[in-house]
């Protein structure tokens, strides 16, 4: 593995960078780290989305998301709807619709700054690089 384990402990430290970043906005703008994942892939995937949606989208617990929209809930700034059996989806109040106009569109406005900062070339290998890592690395993990 050699020179291999030095690129790997760089990858992730490179990879805690990212999380301490996030972390960082998170206390900035007053939202748990939890909350802001919520509301960002809200935001992303629109609204309706399920529990579900999320917690495969961030690879977060369903516990840990389970309880943040409760709380996110009680603070009136999100419902949930019924729908398909089980399921219910998760809807923006109009609180909900402003805290994300005033506290997540302005991280990925950030977020696509930085991006615009790589070139289209860069923004390729990046993407194409990082899928197959992933990919490799989810086939190791079902070996387990």
């Amino acid at each position: 593995m050699g020179d291999n384990k030095e690129k790997l402990k760089e990858f992730n430290r490179l990879n805690r960078g990212f999380e301490s970043v996030y972390h960082t906005i998170c206390r900035k703008i007053g939202l748990s780290d939890s909350a802001f994942v919520i509301l960002y892939t809200i935001w992303d995937l629109g609204e309706g989305c399920l529990q579900k949606d999320i917690c495969d989208a961030v690879g977060v617990s369903k516990q840990t998301i389970h309880s943040s929209i409760r709380k996110l809930e009680q603070e009136g700034c999100l419902y949930l709807k019924p729908g398909k059996g089980r399921e219910r989806g998760i809807f923006l109040t109009e609180a909900g619709r402003e805290l994300i106009n005033q506290k997540i569109v302005p991280v990925a406005a950030l977020e696509a700054e930085a991006f615009g900062g790589l070139t289209e070339e860069e923004c390729g290998q990046i993407l194409r690089i990082t899928a197959k890592y992933l990919e490799h690395f989810r086939e190791k993990v079902k070996k387990l």
